[in-house]
C-alpha cells in the first residue's frame, strides 16, 4: 500500500537573502516608516503581499501596514494591526506596535497627516485619537469615527503565508471588518463639527496622489 498522504501544509517560504538584508536594515519603527515614505502610492484596489510590496516599492495602505507588520516581527515586535473606520472616506490600517507601555504606528498613507505615530500613547484610543485632525475628506470633513478595539495579530494567518502570498489578504481584510469597533465621538459631537480650515487642507494635501482618494 502506499503511504498515506500527509495533511500538514507545507513551510512556509523564508525570506530570500537579499529580502532578510532589507528587513535587517529596519531596526526600528521610524525606519520601517521611512522606507514606505519612499513607496509610491499604490491606487489601484489590488493588495499586495509584504514580499511584493517589497520588490515593487509601491504600496497602499492596507499592504503598506501588512509589510510594516512583517517588518516589525523581523525584529521582535508581534505583527499587529488596527483599523480605523471612517464615514463618507477610506478607512485606513496601521501596523502597530508598543514601546516601555506606549503604542505607536506606522503606516502608508496618501495624505501626510496618517503615517507614522511615536509610542507614547497609553491606549489604543488615544492612539486612534491622534489621526482625528488629520482625517479628512477632498470636502474638508472630518471623517474618522471608529478604532478597532483590539489590535488583530497576524500570526494567525501564517498558516496563509500572508507574508508571501497575495491570498491571503481577503481573510485579513475580512477580519479587520468583522472585528469590534468601538466610536471616538458622541452624536452630539459629531454634530458640532466644523470643517477643516483651507490652510491646514492645503498643507495636508501636499504629495497626495488625487487618482488614490475617494471622491465622496
Amino acid at each position: 500500500m502506499p503511504p498515506p498522504m500527509s495533511t500538514r501544509r507545507p513551510a512556509p517560504p523564508a525570506w530570500s537573502r537579499e529580502e532578510r538584508a532589507a528587513l535587517r536594515r529596519l531596526s526600528t519603527p521610524r525606519r520601517v516608516q521611512d522606507l514606505l515614505d519612499q513607496f509610491a502610492y499604490r491606487t489601484e484596489d489590488d493588495p499586495a503581499a509584504p514580499r511584493r510590496a517589497l520588490a515593487e516599492r509601491r504600496a497602499h495602505c492596507f499592504d503598506g501596514a501588512l509589510l510594516a507588520a512583517a517588518a516589525l516581527r523581523f525584529h521582535g515586535h508581534p505583527p499587529l494591526l488596527l483599523d480605523l473606520r471612517a464615514v463618507h472616506d477610506d478607512d485606513h490600517v496601521l501596523a502597530v506596535f508598543r514601546v516601555d507601555g506606549g503604542w505607536g504606528a506606522v503606516a502608508k498613507s496618501n495624505f501626510v497627516g496618517l503615517r507614522y505615530r511615536e509610542p507614547i500613547h497609553r491606549t489604543l484610543r488615544e492612539l486612534a485619537l491622534s489621526y482625528f485632525e488629520p482625517y479628512y475628506s477632498l470636502q474638508r470633513r472630518r471623517t474618522l469615527r471608529e478604532y478597532s478595539t483590539r489590535p488583530l495579530d497576524l500570526r494567525r494567518f501564517d498558516g496563509l503565508r500572508w507574508e508571501f502570498d497575495e491570498a491571503a489578504a481577503p481573510a485579513i481584510a475580512a477580519r479587520l471588518d468583522d472585528a469590534a469597533h468601538r466610536t471616538l465621538l458622541t452624536p452630539a459631537q459629531e454634530r458640532r463639527l466644523t470643517p477643516l480650515d483651507a490652510r491646514s487642507w492645503r498643507a495636508g494635501m501636499v504629495g497626495t496622489d488625487l487618482a488614490g482618494v475617494r471622491r465622496g
